[in-house]
């Protein structure tokens, strides 16, 4: 795809609303594309944009989703090699899973940090220094000596890692807004999607073909150094220079007072960061639950994750299709009712200790995600186009606080029962509903789009 400065979002076949990406706001006012689009823009004194490259659609697609997946990349593929890591080390597992932690903190900065610098340096740069540094830190990470030397070295991976989240995000809100923005973080949940349930079986793989934990990390820099070079071939450069921020510190700190004082923009971040700490919630407590719990071998524990990812990856492509129809706002709203009915059929199965109803309400509220995710997203970042790279970064590190706070308290209710995942799930879906409904309820004019 061509690198300009004037590059374009092509409008969804299906939809209005897409934005282009050298002015970064949506056409005709209401968000909704039109026709004589080009026209228009010709009449406001400005030439009409250049359309990319049609077959970088799907590998921009792919790319956006790869980088976006680092996350769980990082936290799930070395989670099968948590005992053999305990012994090499000569570790506890509280000091291994120490490594989990510094790297969900380092994701957190990493976007808070580069989020911005995307707003002023353009996103390629950033990027593509951002994961070559988390590939060659995962080399780093396979040749750490002591538990210590490891959870120091994932921090700052997490923190390289977390440019590639945050400038995904901010590249489709150059590109797109409104519905199309949510169709297209909906498509993004075919890649996203399959990232959890992806990277463990991968990390078993690796483990047992080659023996040592080492070559998960080793895997991890591999993959890396291949999204690097797939970044320094095909990412397009979406925010031209005359839209780029300048003023340094100063003018980041004005944008994030901007954004602060947002009360629309933070409800959205907030339905989206609460909604994160219930899935984390589950992915956390979930093999507890199933395996030990209610006793199922781990084969049938692996059906029911794989059908939840599934599930996930399935309404996302339906409410990309839901879109054509509604705008994200009344979408985002019922899929939240929804996952509050299966958080409380979760709780009062986990209470009656009855599988089947567990089993079910869980799959009914993971596939839930797959339309709350992307309709926040957009909804919050159609609020700043001026700093989408500073939006995106506020709200991914609200999502990996949130996220990282719900897991500790999966395991605070002791061993034996699945009330605890259960409440840290109803109580996320309901909070998650409630932001919305007060924080971000005049948000309806953005939800048009």
């Amino acid at each position: 795809m061509p690198e300009a400065s004037s590059l374009s979002a092509r409008p969804d076949p299906t939809t209005a609303g897409s934005a282009t990406a050298g002015s970064g706001s949506a056409t005709a006012g209401s968000g909704s594309a039109t026709s004589d689009g080009a026209s228009a823009e010709a009449a406001a004194g400005h030439a009409p944009p250049a359309r990319p490259a049609t077959h970088g659609g799907g590998a921009l697609l792919v790319l956006l989703g790869t980088l976006t997946a680092i996350g769980p990349l990082s936290l799930d593929m070395y989670l099968p090699a948590f005992p053999a890591m305990t012994a090499d080390l000569h570790a506890t597992p509280a000091q291994i899973q120490l490594s989990l932690t510094t790297c969900l903190i380092g994701l957190a900065l990493g976007q808070l940090v580069t989020g911005p610098l995307s707003d002023r340096f353009g996103r390629r740069l950033p990027v593509l220094i951002g994961v070559t540094a988390y590939a060659l830190l995962a080399l780093a990470c396979a040749a750490a000596p002591s538990a210590g030397v490891l959870a120091a070295t994932r921090f700052v991976q997490g923190f390289a890692g977390g440019t590639g989240v945050v400038v995904a995000r901010a590249i489709v809100r150059d590109l797109y807004s409104g519905r199309a923005a949510a169709k297209y973080f909906s498509r993004l949940t075919l890649v996203f999607g399959v990232a959890p349930v992806a990277a463990p079986s991968l990390g078993s793989l690796v483990l047992g073909g080659f023996g040592s934990w080492r070559w998960v990390f080793l895997t991890l820099g591999a993959i890396g150094l291949l999204l690097a070079a797939a970044v320094a071939w095909r990412l397009p450069e979406t925010l031209p220079v005359q839209r780029r921020t300048t003023g340094g510190l100063g003018a980041t700190a004005r944008a994030m007072r901007r954004l602060s004082a947002d009360r629309i923009y933070l409800g959205y971040a907030l339905t989206q960061g609460l909604a994160f700490a219930g899935l984390f919630a589950y992915i956390s407590g979930s093999s507890f639950v199933f395996q030990d719990v209610f006793g199922l071998p781990s084969g049938v524990f692996s059906l029911i994750f794989g059908a939840n990812a599934l599930a996930l990856v399935a309404t996302g492509q339906l409410n990309a299709r839901l879109l054509d129809r509604t705008g994200p706002r009344p979408l985002l709203v019922t899929t939240l009712i929804v996952g509050v009915a299966a958080g409380a059929g979760l709780l009062a199965g986990a209470a009656a200790g009855a599988v089947v109803p567990v089993a079910v309400a869980l799959f009914v509220f993971v596939g839930s995600l797959g339309m709350v995710m992307p309709n926040s997203t957009a909804l919050a970042l159609d609020r700043h186009p001026e700093a989408a790279g500073t939006a995106a970064a506020l709200m991914g590190a609200v999502q990996s606080v949130v996220g990282a706070l719900a897991a500790p308290l999966v395991g605070l209710g002791g061993a034996g029962s699945a009330v605890p995942m259960a409440l840290v799930v109803v109580g996320a879906a309901v909070l998650s509903l409630a932001a919305v409904l007060t924080l971000a309820r005049s948000g309806t004019r953005t939800a048009a789009a």
